[in-house]
């Protein structure tokens, strides 16, 4: 993680995705850019939340972890997006874990500021309530979206998701074959049923399976199964 003390860089985001309503004069001058490289910890499952996120550029997943180590990937992320706004209300710690999947770049606040000078803000209040209804209206499609489509929809969401970054054109990922268990347990299928399908994909040469990773041959015609990704 880099942070850049940068009040015009901030500032200027803020306009692009037309929020500089949302935080007042008195919040603004006590924010930063957080930069993070791809695969990095952007917040762990149970840390105390300090901060409250916005993201600005790249994209991020967020995952839960079980007790007895297994994880779930619950969705992936991008601009705009806030984490740490339900930490943030309930005062609570972190309730999953935050990993960037490109590069990404985030305009970070600590809650000590929050609490000041925006608890009783109308404008500021209003912006949490909106982001977190959203997040509850896009649960409620993804579960839909588990239970209505084929696994092969849902695999190749799924790979798009990991693969493609809309922000940045030079993002090329991959999916790892070491987490196919991960992805079962997302898509709602087992390992055995979503490597089936993995090797259906591979003879219809949309993806290619080579050294551990998953590559995307055929982006567009994926695209057209996937139809909307819902994952993201």
């Amino acid at each position: 993680m880099k942070e850049i003390r940068d009040n015009e860089q901030v500032k200027a985001y803020l306009s692009a995705f037309r929020i500089e309503s949302v935080f007042n004069d008195q919040i603004v001058p006590h924010m930063s850019l957080y930069q993070f490289d791809p695969g990095e910890s952007i917040c762990g499952q149970g840390d105390v939340a300090q901060h409250l996120f916005v993201l600005v550029k790249g994209k991020v997943k967020i995952y839960t972890t079980s007790p007895e180590g297994k994880t779930l990937i619950l969705s992936f992320k991008m601009p705009l997006e806030i984490i740490g706004d339900i930490e943030y209300v309930r005062d609570s710690d972190f309730i999953n874990t935050v990993e960037a999947v490109s590069s990404v770049c985030m305009i970070g606040v600590d809650d000590h500021w929050l609490k000041k000078y925006a608890d009783n803000d109308p404008g500021f209040l209003r912006f949490l309530l909106e982001i977190i209804a959203r997040k509850f209206y896009i649960k409620s499609n993804s579960l839909s979206f588990n239970l209505m489509y084929p696994v092969e929809v849902r695999l190749a969401s799924y790979i798009l998701s990991v693969s493609f970054d809309a922000s940045d054109d030079q993002f090329k990922g991959w999916l790892n074959s070491a987490s196919l268990t991960d992805a079962a347990n997302l898509i709602g299928t087992s390992y055995r049923h979503l490597n089936r399908v993995i090797r259906k994909l591979c003879l219809e040469g949309l993806i290619e399976r080579k050294k551990g990773r998953i590559l995307v041959r055929d982006r567009k015609g994926l695209s057209a199964l996937a139809g909307r990704n819902l994952y993201e």
